[in-house]
């Protein structure tokens, strides 16, 4: 496929007149200080070029109208949601269209007897959690960043989160969207009901697609009704090794946990110098239980003897929801604690099979000692996906090399013990050579038969993925 070149400054200039023939003028910014805000999102070592112009369209006719104009001006379009990301997907391509979809922000219906919501892409993640919570219902899917992400980025990326041991990631709640096409026409997949396998499942096609076939504009989500007050234990190890036995076991045993997250020495200690939550810092590994059943209690009590039988030195479940709640905000607080350690993260997302979880969390700590960095690991351990998160000195080359090298070896790692370069936050730029390596010669030629059909100029997120 072609690359798509920047556009000359003529051509620039009748972009813009071409995008105002149906656009509100408020809808675009072309102030090149206001449009380099929106040039990336939060990966670190992602080039990322200068946007043309960046477009906040607020209704399906207006993204047709710019994906049109793309179309015959030959204009690559990124879209974005709130850049929350961490692999470079939502950077801008020089002289591109930025299509940020953040005032698309309506959610359009709550269902509780079908139990769906149908929602705009730029819906904030909490935004829905707390609206379909006033109906009984839930949307599980919550990444750490909940509170800034935005479901069609969620979609984007196939987000996962905190609670995806028990209630899976955001591709099992996608039952139907709308996707403006390369050419601007409307494309609707999916159904409403709660079973449908009419011709190919095109919905899962675009869950994870960051951008790159189409731009979702819609979507019709699965709920599920509202489970009670999850109560967390908090278990804490003299070895990471231990802590990763530890869930082995619990997963062994058939517990279905809503949550089972692990946070290394490293990152322990980061928290509580960022929030001061004394958590206890004589830890080796801090393992995260929780439970949403009629009876917690009973579930942590049979949980916290697994993990005493694991090594555990000290097993404390919460008392009630506000204390358990605190522990879960120590979680959600790991990464931006880890990156105020020395100003720059790069945050991998290596997922492994359960029981390679020990090989995966020991190993990191043996590439730390061998660069001489600090490698926080913080992990939704009940699925195996871990988040090795590489701590440096940006403006130190000789540091950023190092962290770039170990951030590799980790990829790296993680595929020989059988795993995935990324569980939930995509590809991007960041990961797209480890792409190729994970899926091999063939499955690379058929995804770039894929986005061939969809995208035959190549004009969405080029330069992404592959």
């Amino acid at each position: 496929m072609s690359r798509i070149e920047a556009a000359p400054d003529a051509v620039q200039g009748n972009l813009v007149d071409r995008l105002l023939a149906g656009l509100p003028p408020e809808t675009l910014l072309t102030d090149p200080d206001v449009t380099a805000s929106y040039a990336h999102d939060m990966a670190s070592f992602c080039a990322a070029g200068a946007p043309a112009v960046v477009v906040l369209p607020r209704t399906v006719e207006q993204v047709q109208h710019v994906m049109r104009t793309a179309t015959e001006l030959r204009v690559p379009v990124v879209p974005q949601g709130a850049r929350t990301g961490l692999s470079g997907a939502a950077n801008a391509s020089e002289g591109c269209i930025v299509l940020s979809l953040v005032k698309m922000d309506r959610i359009l219906e709550i269902d509780p007897v079908d139990r769906i919501a149908v929602v705009e892409p730029g819906v904030l993640n909490a935004t829905l959690s707390r609206a379909v919570d006033e109906h009984g219902l839930a949307y599980p899917p919550d990444p750490s960043s909940w509170e800034m992400c935005t479901i069609g980025g969620n979609i984007g990326t196939a987000s996962g989160g905190l609670c995806c041991v028990k209630y899976g990631v955001t591709a099992e709640y996608v039952l139907g969207l709308d996707v403006v096409l390369a050419d601007g026409r409307l494309l609707r997949t999916g159904r409403r009901t709660a079973k449908g396998v009419a011709g190919y499942d095109l919905t899962r096609l675009f869950v994870g697609s960051e951008g790159s076939l189409g731009v979702v504009v819609r979507a019709v989500l699965a709920l599920r009704p509202r489970p009670p007050r999850q109560l967390v234990l908090a278990a804490e190890f003299a070895s990471s090794a231990a802590a990763c036995d530890a869930v082995c076991r619990i997963m062994a045993e058939g517990h279905v946990p809503s949550l089972l997250e692990l946070m290394d020495r490293t990152t322990v200690k980061a928290v509580n110098d960022l929030a001061h939550m004394g958590l206890p810092e004589t830890t080796e590994a801090l393992l995260l239980a929780a439970f949403d059943t009629p009876d917690p209690a009973a579930d942590l009590a049979a949980v916290g003897a697994l993990c005493e039988a694991a090594g555990a030195t000290q097993v404390v479940p919460a008392e009630d929801a506000a204390e358990s709640e605190l522990l879960l905000q120590a979680r959600r607080l790991s990464l931006t604690a880890l990156e105020a350690v020395k100003g720059t993260t790069m945050i991998d997302d290596v997922c492994v099979p359960r029981s390679k979880l020990a090989a995966l969390v020991t190993g990191v700590e043996s590439i730390a000692e061998k660069y001489g960095l600090t490698i926080g690991v913080c992990a939704h351990a009940g699925d195996g996906n871990t988040h090795p998160t590489v701590c440096f000195d940006g403006a130190d080359p000789d540091e950023s090399r190092r962290a770039r090298e170990s951030f590799d070896e980790i990829m790296a790692l993680g595929l020989e013990l059988g795993g995935t370069i990324t569980g939930e936050h995509g590809v991007g730029v960041l990961k797209k050579e480890w792409l190729a390596r994970e899926i091999g010669p063939v499955g690379l030629e058929m995804q770039r038969a894929v986005k061939a059909a969809f995208d035959p100029l190549g004009l969405l997120n080029p330069g992404k993925l592959f």
